[in-house]
């Protein structure tokens, strides 16, 4: 009998399996956690002995996406370098960016939800960030350190983790500007919008102006360089 039973890493796989199919088809909104445990034919009750909430449930769906792309475990495969922290900055800012064009409705309904649970209870916020951190927090942190030491970056502040988070911040409320059918703020001319948010970002941590002319696309263009000028002038 002990044989068939279920252990528990399995029977979480099969209620994370049953959660998936209830979110792509109801939404977060629309899925309950009685609906995902009749999904996967359990008790209410046993659900919870895995995920204390919905909000956890579907904040561990998201976290196991994450893992699963190959662009991200690829940059978590990285030596922690200068050319990692820019590759991990360049890679947040381009998702934010996409999202908020609209080419995936799926990704803008998640970041509506993140930003309604800061003005909620901050439950799925505080889980989300709690796994981003544990996801991308120890690589972030190596490669400012490998920057610092090898002299592309100064030290801010004496939690390195931190800057991920204001970097993170700085993207998010930059895509929500733009979320709206009608964007809140054009930011003018857009077409650099990414390039400048990621300059902003690596000067941010701490990147010196020839790491970032480095490791940014190779070189800056003659217009990025006039801005730098004007900007530390």
């Amino acid at each position: 009998m002990s044989s068939l039973r279920m252990t528990s890493d399995l029977r979480r796989q099969l209620i994370l399996s049953a959660a998936k199919r209830c979110f792509a088809r109801n939404g977060f909104a629309g899925t309950t956690t009685k609906s995902v445990a009749a999904a996967a034919a359990i008790s209410e009750g046993l659900l919870f002995k895995h995920f204390p909430s919905k909000a956890a449930l579907y904040a561990e769906i998201l976290a196991e996406e994450c893992e699963a792309d190959p662009d991200f475990a690829h940059l978590l495969d990285q030596e922690p370098s200068t050319a990692t922290l820019v590759e991990l900055v360049k890679g947040m800012v381009g998702h934010f960016m996409e999202v908020s064009d609209g080419s995936d409705q799926e990704e803008a309904q998640r970041l509506r939800l993140m930003t309604t649970s800061h003005l909620d209870d901050g439950e799925f916020a505080r889980l989300l960030y709690d796994k981003i951190g544990g996801l991308i927090g120890p690589v972030f942190r190596a490669s400012i350190e490998s920057a610092v030491a090898a002299g592309d970056a100064s030290r801010i502040g004496s939690d390195p983790l931190n800057l991920f988070w204001f970097a993170h911040h700085t993207v998010l409320m930059a895509a929500l500007s733009r979320l709206p059918a009608v964007p809140c703020l054009s930011y003018g001319n857009a077409a650099d919008l990414e390039r400048q948010l990621c300059q902003f970002i690596l000067r941010g941590i701490g990147l010196t102006e020839a790491a970032i002319a480095s490791h940014l696309d190779g070189e800056l263009s003659p217009n990025s360089g006039q801005s730098v000028t004007a900007e530390s002038a």
